[in-house]
């Protein structure tokens, strides 16, 4: 048996559909667990891209079960034309994709108010991807939510959507009412066979001796509870949150993968401590093709920074690093990478919890000599040219956590694992 938890360990955009899809050729299900559409998973496949936003990229593979978690938050039209997007591209859903009944669910009320919030918020907003993500995990917490189970019981899902209207102070007359009824009996008719209890079916799973991967959405950094608050993301991101939106234990993981940039990137607003402007950002930006799968939004991007890096390694029990695009350094002359913060006077070695303290450090870095060749083409670490050999050194020493997995490129098979 086999159970491993592939996360995103920065600000989300590592790359991890790509690392998922390159370990799940012998997966036997693949599990997200949080998160919702805000997600853009993007996986390249003989030239052909596919990008995932609830749908688990395990489905690339015929012999492999996907499944939705009740941690996560969906859209259900907005999943359905997922899948039918996806079929029309030949991926088959017949008995490969389930979703747990419990499942939050995104209304267009959601939408709606996320636009609303952030254009209150205006130069203190989050910068969300205005999914309605956040509002609609907010009403999960109120209790006030709908989830996928509820649309199979019409006479109370009614009652629940006038109810939440009203929690939200907003007026719903009964044409309205109607079309949104209308609107969630059409998803239904697609997604019930979908529905049902997966917790049951990964603990069998796990104890017949399947393999199973967790796939993590957004980052570390995003976490709710963990990352740069309030310029986060509404759900859990930790490893911890497998069990809490899958209903298997993280206790129960054989593995722990963390996935990182060979730079850093940001969507949104927030704190970006190693982040970099002009020519350089450009480059790598422009290398990286850095802009949002989901929003097309241009990435910030920043020097690779090890405090965050290490913060990320520990609260995740990381075994092992994945470290993608590091094709994308070819022909920089230096590579900077973060070992400190300078605040007050101080140097510290942890980031400082409060977005203001960490909005004001001064990063201290150490510089290494870059490389020329192009490394699309490499598929091992020896095959490396000896300046990016050193750079995965440092990683791994910075953070104390091995490399075990590199990408240098986007397609399936620009990627390798490191004997360890």
């Amino acid at each position: 048996m086999s159970a491993i938890a592939i996360l995103g360990c920065m600000w989300g955009d590592e790359a991890k559909a790509k690392i998922v899809d390159y370990l799940g050729d012998t997966a036997d299900y693949v599990v997200r667990f949080q998160g919702g559409s805000n997600a853009g998973h993007t996986i390249v496949v003989e030239g052909k891209k596919y990008v995932f936003h609830a749908v688990p990229s395990g489905i690339m593979y015929p012999g492999t079960k996907c499944m939705i978690g009740c941690g996560m938050i969906i859209d259900p039209l907005g999943l359905v034309n997922e899948i039918r997007g996806l079929e029309a591209s030949g991926l088959k859903f017949d008995e490969r994709l389930f979703i747990d009944e419990k499942v939050g669910l995104v209304l267009p009320l959601h939408q709606e108010l996320d636009a609303v919030n952030e254009e209150r918020l205006a130069s203190a907003k989050i910068g969300t991807t205005g999914r309605g993500i956040g509002p609609a995990y907010a009403d999960m917490t109120a209790r006030t939510g709908i989830r996928l189970g509820d649309l199979g019981h019409p006479a109370y899902l009614k009652q629940r959507i006038k109810e939440l209207y009203d929690y939200h102070g907003q007026s719903l007359d009964s044409k309205a009412l109607k079309e949104v009824m209308a609107q969630l009996d059409e998803a239904w008719q697609v997604l019930e066979k979908y529905c049902g209890s997966i917790e049951t079916i990964l603990s069998d799973a796990y104890l017949s001796g399947a393999r199973i991967i967790f796939e993590g959405a957004q980052g570390t950094l995003l976490d709710r509870s963990w990352g740069s608050y309030p310029y986060v993301t509404s759900s859990n991101t930790i490893v911890d949150a497998v069990g809490i939106g899958s209903g298997f234990s993280s206790r129960l993981l054989d593995e722990v993968l963390g996935v990182f940039k060979s730079y850093v990137t940001r969507v949104g607003e927030g704190p970006f401590p190693t982040e970099i402007h002009g020519p350089l950002a450009d480059q790598i930006r422009a290398q990286g093709n850095e802009f949002g799968s989901t929003t097309g939004r241009p990435r910030r991007i920043g020097h690779f920074d090890a405090v965050l890096g290490a913060y990320s390694a520990r609260l995740n029990t990381l075994d092992g690093i994945a470290l993608t695009l590091l094709d994308v350094l070819s022909g920089l002359e230096e590579l900077k990478i973060c070992v400190g913060y300078e605040l007050n006077g101080k140097v510290l070695i942890t980031p400082p919890a409060h977005p203001l303290e960490l909005s004001k450090v001064e990063p201290q870095y150490v510089t290494l000599q870059g490389w020329e060749e192009d490394i699309t083409g490499v598929r091992s670490k020896e095959a490396l040219p000896a300046n990016a050999q050193i750079y995965l050194e440092a990683v791994e020493d910075l953070l104390e956590v091995p490399v075990k997995v590199v990408s240098v490129g986007k397609e399936r098979d620009q990627t390798f694992k490191i004997d360890m």
